[in-house]
């Protein structure tokens, strides 16, 4: 009989032992699926984050389209983009209703007090007229040419500065933009219903 009691609790010890063990492998086991599901999750949550910010970022850095003015699109032919000279040698540049838009608006802020409708309320003969730009000195029916005048306003025949126009600096309008205003005198010259008129005067 006492060698029966013993021998079951041999058997439990060692029974008790085993199931020890394999609970240990049981912990190790979820602790290192637990581990690599936590993992996961970050790394989800982490590209997630980082998806989103480089949308915004994006979204941000877009810039905002410029609707096409009304006078632009009825009257100056932009539905696809035209060709502007540049230096009266055979070169050209392209822009679309979006720029002669910007164009305007620049003209309409800076120019029109004295050249409303392409006039000249200064000079009432020399008027922005395509014929009136081409004959200036140097020419003023290109970027280059009309550009150089308005960053330096001279006289129409180019011999000294005139001072009936303001200077335009780059800090004032840049580059780009600039480039936008000039297009756009040039193409209402070229095509808006009687732009620089002199009959008015």
């Amino acid at each position: 009989m006492l060698r029966r009691l013993l021998d079951f609790f041999e058997k439990s010890g060692t029974g008790n032992r085993g199931q020890g063990t394999v609970d240990n492998n049981s912990r190790q086991q979820y602790q290192k699926t637990s581990l690599g599901r936590g993992l996961f999750v970050s790394i989800r949550y982490l590209l997630l984050v980082v998806l989103v910010f480089c949308l915004e970022t994006c979204t941000v850095s877009s810039p905002a389209q410029v609707p096409v003015n009304q006078y632009v699109r009825r009257y100056l032919d932009v539905a696809e983009p035209v060709a502007i000279a540049v230096d009266g040698k055979g070169e050209t540049k392209l822009f679309d209703g979006e720029d002669l838009s910007v164009g305007k608006e620049l003209f309409s802020e800076n120019c029109q007090r004295c050249h409303v409708g392409g006039a000249n309320l200064i000079n009432p003969t020399v008027s922005l007229s395509l014929e009136r730009l081409a004959q200036a000195t140097p020419p003023r029916d290109n970027l280059n040419g009309l550009i150089a005048f308005m960053r330096q306003p001279m006289t129409y025949d180019g011999t000294e500065e005139s001072f009936s126009c303001r200077e335009v600096e780059e800090s004032w309008i840049p580059q780009e933009e600039i480039e936008k205003l000039a297009a756009f005198v040039i193409r209402a010259a070229q095509k808006g219903p009687g732009w620089g008129s002199e009959d008015l005067f």
